[in-house]
């Protein structure tokens, strides 16, 4: 059965490589292309299935919103999502049962990275972080990025501090004490990360591994917007049968 799928944020630099996937995509027929001045209605109007959203911070909840309160799936690829948008969201998807109504049979995806190779990234850093004493994780990107550090970086010192947890591994000490702020990276659950924003690059992170007399080093690099489109297309083809939030592509992947 061919999804049809609309695109928000079609105009954007990721938006466009994703209407041109997803014409492409035998499956897939692209019914509609919002962007900044689009009027939401066009989704329902264009009868729109899924919904690939690639906004900004500041539009994705309006978004998901519309999207979820009328039937329609999202893959959202925006950032800058926090404890309290997650709830929220999960509210609309699965409400309380004071409500008295059923959750909604809606799936959405958001999936930090879209590229395979830095899911994959992500899965080694994370089978790596116990066997190590320190860890870091710096991230580039371009200079255009609205949010610091990405969530693709955020998520990989989330995974890398629970699974340290689980093997039992203390919290890793920092000896500094004199430094101007911010000199030592964001704290994410215990892990630093770096954020470096630079005219000429897309996407890039690497995860720094050091124990006794050597270290490790995870690296990956997106070097065009149409590595993204491989993990876009499986988000779309894997939400309709994913009802509820999926935090993650990795969860679409076998790993």
């Amino acid at each position: 059965m061919t999804l049809r799928v609309a695109v928000i944020g079609a105009n954007g630099r990721i938006g466009s490589e994703a209407v041109k996937a997803v014409e492409a995509a035998p499956d897939l027929e692209l019914v509609a292309t919002l962007g900044r001045g689009s009027k939401l209605e066009e989704l329902t109007e264009a009868g729109a299935q899924v919904a690939v959203e690639l906004t900004h911070p500041d539009s994705v909840m309006g978004n998901l919103d519309y999207c979820v309160h009328h039937g329609i799936h999202v893959v959202t690829g925006t950032t800058g999502w926090d404890d309290l948008r997650l709830a929220e969201l999960e509210g609309w998807l699965v409400p309380a049962e004071a409500t008295g109504r059923p959750p909604l049979p809606v799936g959405v995806l958001i999936a930090p990275n879209f590229s395979i190779g830095a899911i994959l990234g992500m899965k080694f850093s994370q089978l790596a972080a116990k066997y190590f004493e320190s860890v870091e994780v710096v991230e580039l990107h371009h200079d255009r990025k609205a949010d610091a550090p990405s969530g693709t970086a955020t998520r990989t010192a989330q995974l890398i501090a629970a699974a340290r947890a689980e093997a039992g591994r203390p919290k890793q000490q920092d000896p500094t004490t004199h430094s101007l702020p911010g000199a030592r990276g964001a704290d994410v659950d215990g892990v630093p990360v770096h954020a470096v924003r630079l005219r000429g690059l897309l996407a890039h992170q690497q995860v720094m591994f050091g124990d006794t007399g050597e270290t490790l080093t995870i690296r990956h690099d997106s070097l065009h917007h149409s590595s993204f489109m491989p993990g876009i297309l499986l988000g779309v083809r894997k939400v309709v049968e994913t009802p509820g939030l999926t935090f993650g592509l990795e969860h679409f992947l076998d790993l």
